[in-house]
């Protein structure tokens, strides 16, 4: 009996241990080996969510369409998504966790400073990592790792675009930039406008600074206002919600002249906030733009997402998140397998036709540099107006 009572104990703890080992393989507690997992370390809450939440859901619209066709390599496919918090220790976190539980590849937030600690997760397990917004030139594989991407154009080409339209197409000569110093993205999208406006001849009369969050512009503006010279244009390189604030603050102020910046801009909150009021003689480059003009197919788009969740797409970063998956799934069906070094491979010898325009990534050895138009916004009476796609004469070196 007492042999018995033994054996009968190994096979209770047998059983006890064998779930646990099972959940490592996969998500929830089950195997993996009849489903493809994409994890999701996107910023679902804070000052990231306006970017990372709807492109979220793209995501999510993508993943519903490859399921319907067959998903990927024959497998359905299955996208785990967990809160960054807008916080890159979170970010890091929850990236390990989306891996340790059978992630094969990884959906990183849409900016350097929040969205590279999940690349770097990736990079440690030789699985591919990709933003589909992050601009800033350090997100590649020079500073993460060879298996490391973003779908946006770098800011080299961002702040090319508004400084070529500013001079070119506006004739404009002198500007008078404010730089918030909150993250990479607006520190070196400031200093690649700057290097190529004036390559091209223009004038830079002040670089002012702004911190993220003082939530006060007054000393910016008694410094623009005391200018003997008054600019052509002021560019803004910030971030939502002071970047409505220092709009408004302009604007109030008697300040007329136009206001150029980035795809931040690119926000349905700034335009609310801006009204018919402020919100003219606005500029941005940005990722795409919610309209047949921009994309033929977007109507089919558009009817897809409204059909899954209830309205119409509210903001660009809609598209991305979309495209990320699809990129993510070509990788993986041209690779043959979920493999991170074959999907780096193939994602840097392909040119993809995306929502948001045509793709094509350079090797590792210089960077994962995205070849890629930007789209050109104008902002009249707080409504957005597609200019059309550019791509620059030239783009200032990283």
């Amino acid at each position: 009996m007492k042999r018995l009572g033994a054996v009968v104990c190994l096979v209770l703890a047998v059983a006890l241990i064998l779930p646990g080992c099972a959940a490592k393989d996969g998500t929830s507690g089950t195997d993996s080996s009849d489903k493809i997992v994409i994890g999701a370390a996107l910023c679902q809450t804070g000052i990231q969510a306006p970017l990372d939440e709807p492109a979220l859901r793209g995501a999510q619209l993508a993943v519903d369409e490859l399921n319907a066709k067959g998903g990927i390599l024959g497998k359905q496919v299955e996208l785990v998504a967990l809160d960054g918090k807008s916080d890159p220790v979170t970010v890091g976190n929850v990236a390990k966790q989306l891996i340790d539980d059978g992630a094969k590849a990884i959906i990183a937030p849409s900016d350097f400073d929040f969205g590279g600690p999940a690349s770097r997760e990736a990079q440690k397990a030789g699985i591919v990592g990709i933003s589909p917004c992050a601009s800033s030139p350090l997100y590649g594989s020079a500073a993460l790792g060879d298996k490391q991407f973003t779908l946006s154009m770098w800011n080299t080409t961002m702040g090319a675009v508004t400084a070529e339209y500013a001079y070119n197409e506006k004739g404009w000569r002198t500007v008078y930039v404010i730089t918030d110093d909150f993250i990479d993205y607006t520190k070196s999208l400031s200093k690649y406008f700057i290097v190529r406006f004036e390559e091209l001849g223009g004038k830079v009369i002040f670089e002012d600074t702004y911190t993220q969050g003082q939530a006060d512009v007054s000393a910016q503006l008694a410094r623009i206002k005391a200018l003997p010279e008054k600019p052509d244009f002021i560019y803004i390189s910030s971030y939502m919600p002071d970047l409505a604030l220092m709009i408004r603050t302009l604007r109030e102020s008697g300040v007329t002249q136009p206001v150029v910046g980035g795809d931040s801009y690119d926000d349905p909150s700034l335009f609310e906030a801006l009204g018919t009021q402020y919100g003219s003689d606005v500029y941005f480059d940005t990722h795409g733009y919610l309209s047949d003009e921009a994309n033929p197919k977007y109507s089919e788009f558009a009817a897809s997402y409204e059909k899954k969740f209830g309205n119409a797409p509210e903001a660009v970063w809609i598209m991305p998140g979309y495209d990320v998956v699809m990129v993510i799934a070509q990788a993986m069906e041209k690779a043959g397998s979920t493999d991170g070094a074959e999907m780096a491979k193939v994602m840097e010898t392909t040119t993809f036709d995306l929502f948001t325009g045509q793709l094509k990534w350079s090797d590792a050895a210089s960077g994962h540099e995205p070849n890629k138009a930007a789209a050109m916004v104008s902002l009249t009476e707080g409504k957005p107006k597609f200019l059309g796609w550019v791509i620059p004469e030239k783009i200032p070196a990283p």
